[in-house]
């Protein structure tokens, strides 16, 4: 009996006095081909945790992330504690060498664009700021090379661009030879319409200075020099749409109206978990409490609100992207959490908000949100960036990805987890949208 009751003490005990709690590694043994191994997790606030000897910093709620760098081959790595010590192993294969496709050029052939929104890109690339357009289905196009997955579009005597070779199929037409009908623009008390018509569907590129929306068809199909331009003056704040019914082309100018529509996409949902914080946290759950009180403050505002998800459910990036189309937002703002990605860990550096845009029209905004909302909250500046995120190309509106902090950045992880943080960083997107407008 005596004997009995010392073991269940021991495991009473035992249990109370628990070791670190790693949240990132999932597994003690790893085949990865990353630069970097993180670990993310929580200790109890008496224990000292070491990385293969190096001590690690612990925030006040025990929240700690550090990144220890691999080589090729297996990599030890000792996480210890005054409570406990565990082995992890990472077995870093050798990077992929990166295909070099070399240009094949080609007699020129017809092709013609399968499905309507096709990038159009300047390089050879399946990723980055290359998008040139987006073209529409039926879209008929001069292919000379390939490169890789990729086919040379001629344009004009000058300019080539590059579409994937999934996007399109041979057509078999040496006869298409579209003509130029008419141009003609309206204007309106708040918008523009600016269209120019062919008989055929032909391609397209858009561009933009600090005045003008520049707006190009080419019709090699007449001749290398087939190029008509509209230049679109551009007001302050704007959004445009571009359309295309048989061959005539529409583009919209929209003037940013008094009465706003905002939509408020809550990142991620569902299966979708985003990021994953040192204390376990799930950055769907925070993203969508900031787009609930941020849903909140905007409506008291007399602003029309509408949200992609108000609870925890999944929603395609194309749904997000057509929810607000079909109810004419005027500005999209996606909320979100960072982290970092395959680099050194600095605690001290990836820390804090950071904005995203991907259209002129949205810089103004994205750089009145860094200052709002880092001020309503008191997280770092983390820079204004522009990127080709699919919630943020359409044109239709002007629209901004906010990362309000970091999930694997223990620092950054005391303020998201205050009580006081959704609604903080909510004011500070209000204060950014509502200063903007009425600029």
């Amino acid at each position: 009996m005596r004997e009995l009751l010392i073991l269940l003490f021991a495991f009473i005990f035992a249990g109370q006095v628990f070791a670190y709690d790693l949240v990132l590694p999932r597994d003690k043994k790893m085949t990865v081909g990353t630069n970097y191994a993180l670990f993310v997790g929580k200790a109890k606030n008496t224990e000292i945790i070491t990385i293969n000897d190096e001590k690690i910093h612990t925030a006040s709620n025990g929240a700690f992330a550090h990144s220890v760098k691999l080589k090729e081959g297996e990599n030890r790595i000792v996480v210890k504690s005054n409570f406990n010590t565990q082995v992890y192993r990472f077995y870093k294969t050798k990077p992929v060498q990166a295909v070099q496709h070399t240009f094949t050029a080609f007699e020129p052939k017809n092709y013609i664009v399968k499905k309507d929104n096709t990038p159009l890109r300047s390089t050879p690339v399946d990723y980055g700021m290359n998008r040139i357009s987006h073209l529409f289905k039926d879209t008929v196009l001069i292919i000379d090379g390939a490169q890789g997955d990729f086919y040379r579009v001629k344009l004009s005597k000058n300019k080539s661009a590059w579409i994937m070779k999934s996007a399109v199929a041979e057509f078999d037409c040496d006869t298409y030879k579209p003509e130029f009908v008419t141009m003609n623009t309206e204007s309106f008390k708040n918008a523009s319409v600016h269209t120019i018509e062919f008989t055929g569907k032909l391609p397209y590129t858009t561009d933009e200075n600090d005045k003008e929306i520049i707006f190009k068809v080419y019709n090699p199909f007449v001749s290398d020099n087939s190029v008509y331009t509209v230049n679109i003056k551009k007001p302050e704040k704007y959004s445009y749409k571009t359309e295309l019914c048989g061959g005539k082309y529409s583009i919209k100018l929209n003037y940013l109206p008094q009465d706003l529509t905002v939509l408020i996409d809550a990142g991620h949902g569902g299966s979708e978990k985003g990021a994953v914080g040192c204390l376990g946290d799930k950055e769907k759950d925070i993203n969508l409490k900031i787009a609930s009180e941020l849903k909140d403050i905007l409506s008291q505002s007399g602003v029309k609100v509408v949200m992609t998800r108000e609870c925890d459910g999944n929603v395609s990036l194309e749904d997000r992207v057509k929810i607000a189309r079909e109810n004419c937002a005027n500005i999209f703002v996606s909320i979100h959490l960072n982290s970092i990605p395959d680099i050194k860990m600095d605690i001290h550096k990836n820390r804090g908000t950071s904005i995203y845009y991907y259209n002129p029209n949205s810089k103004e905004l994205a750089n009145i949100m860094q200052d709002s909302v880092t001020s309503a909250l008191g997280t770092r500046k983390d820079g204004v960036r522009t990127a080709s995120f699919a919630v943020l190309r359409p044109t239709d509106y002007v629209g901004v990805l906010v990362e309000t902090a970091y999930m694997t950045n223990p620092l950054d992880s005391v303020m998201y987890k205050s009580e006081n943080f959704a609604r903080n960083a909510a004011q500070g997107i209000a204060d950014g949208i509502m200063k903007f407008a009425s600029k």
